[in-house]
Formats: C-alpha cells, sequence, structure tokens
C-alpha cells in the first residue's frame, strides 16, 4: 500500500504529537506507566507550592506533586495529590511539609512517622503544613528589624557626631604620642634587662660573698659565751653603782670633794699658794737657794 504524502503528513504529526505529550509528562516529573503511589495531602496554605513540585524524604527525590485542587465548600482546605515511589512505604503519622530555600525553589519534605510496622495504605491523607525554613524565620525577624531601625539610625547618629568631634582626633594624636612613649619604654626595659642579665653572675659572685660573710659573722656570734660576756657586763655595772654610790656618799677623799665645799676651797687656795710659791721660785731662785764655792761667810 502505498501511503500519500498526506498521511505521512498525519502520522509524523500524530507521531510529534505524542512525543510532546511524553516529553512535558516527563518535564513534570510524570511518568504515564509508572506504578507509583497516590496519596494526598490536605494543606492550609500552598503558597509557592505547584504542580510536578518535587518530593523529598530525608533529602532523596521520592516522587512529585500531580494535582492541586482548592476545596471551595471549606476554603481553609486544599488537597494536593502526590506520587510516591512504590518502593517507599509511608508509616502512619507521616506529614508533608513545604519549604524553600534562599533561590525560591519550593518543594515538599516529607516527615515520615517512627512506626514503620503500622503502614499507610495507597490513597490515605496526609496532614501537610508549612515549614519554618530559614526564609521563614528571616520574616518572623522583619518586626523587630523594623523596631530596631530607629534606634541605629540614633546610634549612627550619635557614632557620626563622635567622630566630627575634634577631640576624638586629638585623643588619637595623644595616643599616637603615649604609643612613641610605650616603645620607647620598652626598649629601655629591654636594654636594662640585658644589662641585668650580663651583670647578674657579678652581683650572685658578690651576693655569695656577703652571705659567707654572714655566715662567718654568724659562726662568730655563735662562738661567742653570751652568758660570761653579759656576766662580765653584770659586774661591771655593778663597779659602776657603787662607784657611783661612792661618790653620792660623804665618805672618802672624792665624796667629801663633792660635797665639802670647805674642803674644796681649801685645796683650791692651797694649789693656788703652791702655784704662787713655783713662779716666785722662778723668778727669784736666790731667794730660796745660796751656793758658795768657800762656804757660808757669816753676816
Amino acid at each position: 500500500m502505498k501511503l500519500t504524502n498526506e498521511v505521512k503528513i498525519a502520522l509524523v504529526a500524530i507521531v510529534g504529537i505524542v512525543l510532546l505529550f511524553f516529553g512535558l509528562q516527563y518535564l513534570k516529573g510524570k511518568t504515564l506507566f509508572s506504578t507509583d503511589k497516590h496519596y494526598y495531602v490536605r494543606f492550609s496554605d500552598v503558597t509557592g507550592m505547584s504542580t510536578a513540585s518535587p518530593i523529598f524524604a530525608n533529602g532523596f527525590k521520592v516522587g512529585v506533586v500531580e494535582a492541586i485542587d482548592y476545596d471551595y465548600q471549606h476554603p481553609e482546605t486544599i488537597v494536593a495529590t502526590i506520587s510516591v515511589d512504590n518502593r517507599l512505604s509511608l508509616p502512619k503519622g507521616t506529614a508533608a511539609e513545604i519549604s524553600s530555600d534562599l533561590l525560591g525553589n519550593v518543594r515538599i519534605e516529607l516527615n515520615l512517622g517512627a512506626n514503620f510496622l503500622d503502614l499507610m495504605q495507597e490513597g490515605d491523607t496526609l496532614s501537610g503544613g508549612m515549614q519554618q525554613g530559614m526564609m521563614s524565620r528571616a520574616g518572623a525577624m522583619i518586626p523587630q528589624i523594623e523596631q530596631m531601625l530607629p534606634k541605629l539610625d540614633s546610634i549612627l547618629a550619635s557614632v557620626n557626631a563622635l567622630l566630627a568631634d575634634p577631640a576624638l582626633g586629638n585623643s588619637l594624636h595623644n595616643v599616637d604620642h603615649i604609643t612613641a612613649n610605650l616603645t620607647a619604654t620598652t626598649n629601655e626595659l629591654h636594654q636594662l634587662s640585658a644589662s641585668l642579665n650580663t651583670q647578674m653572675p657579678q652581683m650572685l659572685a658578690k651576693a655569695d660573698g656577703v652571705l659567707e660573710n654572714t655566715e662567718g659573722l654568724t659562726r662568730k656570734l655563735n662562738d661567742i659565751d653570751v652568758a660570761a660576756t653579759m656576766s662580765k657586763v653584770d659586774q661591771t655595772l655593778s663597779n659602776v653603782q657603787q662607784m657611783t654610790q661612792a661618790l653620792n656618799s660623804r665618805e672618802g677623799t672624792l665624796g667629801l670633794l663633792m660635797h665639802d665645799p670647805a674642803l674644796y676651797n681649801n685645796l683650791n687656795a692651797t694649789m693656788s699658794d703652791a702655784d704662787h710659791l713655783l713662779i716666785d721660785l722662778k723668778a727669784n731662785p736666790k731667794r730660796y737657794v745660796h751656793f758658795s764655792l768657800f762656804g757660808k761667810k757669816d753676816k
């Protein structure tokens, strides 16, 4: 049978349409002849979610969103039909959450239940919600940031006023001087430390000599008979006390001299006469001594 050009064109168009349909389904993540399991998820808000949104479990893609239906009788309920790989069994208590990354890509995260012995049946309904990710937390922080903005403006104004104050420049200039002085002081301390390091052996040697002399003095002090020395000191003090008592009494020459003015005056007068006699003897020796080679002449 010979095909006409019109038939060939029609067959090519049909094949193209079929390929286009399968291609669109593939791009949407769907497979027409798959054996995936289908479940329903009830949401109250599906912001960002669309058909063909990927579904992940523990970070691994396990399915896609096939359809989203809005319940006009119950506006707070939105039901999404999802297809999941038939090799994955969902435990009861599994929930779905809509999450988004920083680039705005939206996907469904399955939080699997804990009991894998009690499984859900295909066609059961899961509870859904919005995941509190980074973007959600950032959105929750916006009101607090708005409250902080006036305070930040006030702080920046104060900082600008502080920076414009010439006293700050003077303080920084003084800090430079202080830093330079500290550097010079540090250098002097380094030099002093080096000098001490060089002189330390000599100082230690002198200290050892002083310690040896101190030890010798200590040994000498230990050798001294302190009891005998103190006995002699006591005897000396006793003698001094006796001498003091003798001086204070009226007995003896020294006591009489100290307490008898007449005796003192007589001794003083005697000494004065003796002094005059010696002076006259030196001045007129012939008056008291006569020498003659031929004997004494009769007067």
